[in-house]
């Protein structure tokens, strides 16, 4: 099966007389400020993240066993989620209206005033849970509308020749704030997590710099629908209904993460089962990021262009065994590697699913279709964390790493049978 584009009439910047569109995005002066700003700002969410996610662990460690501890991790998930929830796909149809280069530098913007209320609370010494969960509620509603708005405005910056290796170089700017944010986020939070704060706000208005230098338009083109909001957001959600291969690969990803995903696992293997400390927990949570980064900087080079069905689900099953071994590893090192190889894999199923979904939508639908992935995104990561949160409370952290090992490799083999496009799926430029 072959996945086309279609040519949406996607504005792009202009190209050097006789060579047409350009055919690297290096080459693209706003898409080297959106790909720093990206840098920027996921290590500054990466640096929050881990000092949220410590803090809180310490904080509800004091008083309650593992077990009940682990709940409170779980409602960090699920602070940030029901925003989530709440307001991203009414977020892409405003993506599809409004200017999407500004939603993204204002929502940087609310980013960095929650580092700024963390940072608040974190100098008071004794911050209520309350408190911290309500600033990553707020947290949670801005990434709802950065979400499809940069991604959408990805295409605008570089044009459709220079997609695909533009989506791959994202994915390079993503993890490397994903490697370096948890590493950098475990040192600092073992000195000092007020510290970690500031340097995350640093971080985020460092990215509002970044896009408010890029000259490229983030308005859309304009298409008279003639559809209200509501129809607006109903016409996205059949875009991905009828096109299955996109709805196969997005909810593929939300069931497996949902149940494989080790990140809220992290904290409580490096405190009570590996005994590695704030330091090691970063490097557990990094590991997976310098292998998601190692296979980005692959496939920028070489992307899969020829099998794409039957390498995601190939991806996708490694990505099980390795959360089961995780679950099963007594020995810090082992467990390092497994998540750089699960990091791997991982990214080998995001490269397809963006390309699928980015190359087959129209401009004027793009910001609709990016919420809805992002929704499922959102779903399998922040609500990810609430289950393990309860599965770690009733079988123990070893046992919900392992279930969700099985879980996920029992994933691949159902949506193969319900989704034989996807599995069919061949050439992907």
């Amino acid at each position: 099966m072959t996945v086309e584009s279609v040519d949406s009439g996607t504005p792009t910047p202009p190209a050097p007389p006789g060579d047409g569109e350009p055919a690297s995005p290096w080459g693209i002066r706003d898409f080297r400020l959106l790909w720093l700003g990206r840098v920027v700002a996921v290590l500054g969410i990466q640096i929050q993240s881990s000092a949220l996610l410590w803090q809180v662990y310490e904080i509800a460690r004091r008083d309650h066993p593992i077990e009940q501890a682990s709940l409170y991790l779980g409602l960090v998930g699920l602070c940030q989620f029901l925003p989530l929830l709440a307001f991203t796909l009414p977020a892409g149809a405003m993506a599809d209206r409004r200017d999407r280069k500004r939603t993204v530098w204002l929502s940087i913007l609310v980013e960095a005033a929650c580092a700024g209320g963390f940072l608040a609370m974190a100098i008071h010494g004794d911050p209520p849970l309350w408190g911290l969960l309500a600033v990553a509620a707020l947290f949670g509603a801005a990434r709802a509308f950065l979400a499809p708005a940069s991604q959408s405005f990805l295409p605008m910056v570089v044009g459709r020749k220079a997609l695909p290796p533009a989506i791959a170089a994202q994915s390079i700017a993503f993890q490397t704030g994903a490697i370096a944010g948890p590493a950098l986020g475990g040192v600092i939070v073992g000195v000092n997590v007020p510290l970690a704060y500031a340097c995350a706000m640093g971080l985020f208005f460092l990215g509002i710099g970044c896009f408010l230098l890029i000259r490229t338009s983030g308005k859309p083109r304009p298409v008279e629908s003639g559809l209200s909001p509501l129809e607006s957001v109903k016409e996205g959600l059949a875009y991905v209904w009828k096109t299955k291969i996109v709805l196969g690969a997005i909810s593929l990803d939300l069931i497996v993460v949902l149940l494989a995903g080790v990140a809220l696992l992290t904290p409580i293997f490096a405190r009570d089962i590996l005994h590695v400390g704030p330091e090691g927990f970063g490097l557990l949570r990094a590991s997976f990021g310098v292998g998601a980064l190692g296979m980005a900087v692959y496939l920028s080079r070489f992307p899969i262009v020829r099998h794409g069905g039957r390498w995601m689900f190939a991806a996708v099953a490694v990505f099980g065994i390795c959360t089961l071994t995780f679950g099963l590893s007594k020995a810090a090192w082992l467990s390092g590697l497994v998540l750089l190889v699960g990091g791997a894999a991982d990214m080998v199923s995001v490269n397809i699913r963006q390309t699928l979904i980015q190359l087959a939508t129209p401009d004027h639908m793009r910001g609709r279709v990016s919420s809805v992935s992002m929704l499922f995104i959102g779903a399998s990561n922040e609500l990810g964390e609430a289950y393990s949160g309860v599965a770690v409370r009733f079988l123990g952290p070893v046992g919900a790493a392992v279930f969700g090992g099985f879980g996920a490799l029992a994933a691949t083999g159902i949506w193969a049978r319900l989704f034989p496009g996807l599995r069919k799926a061949d050439r992907l430029d």
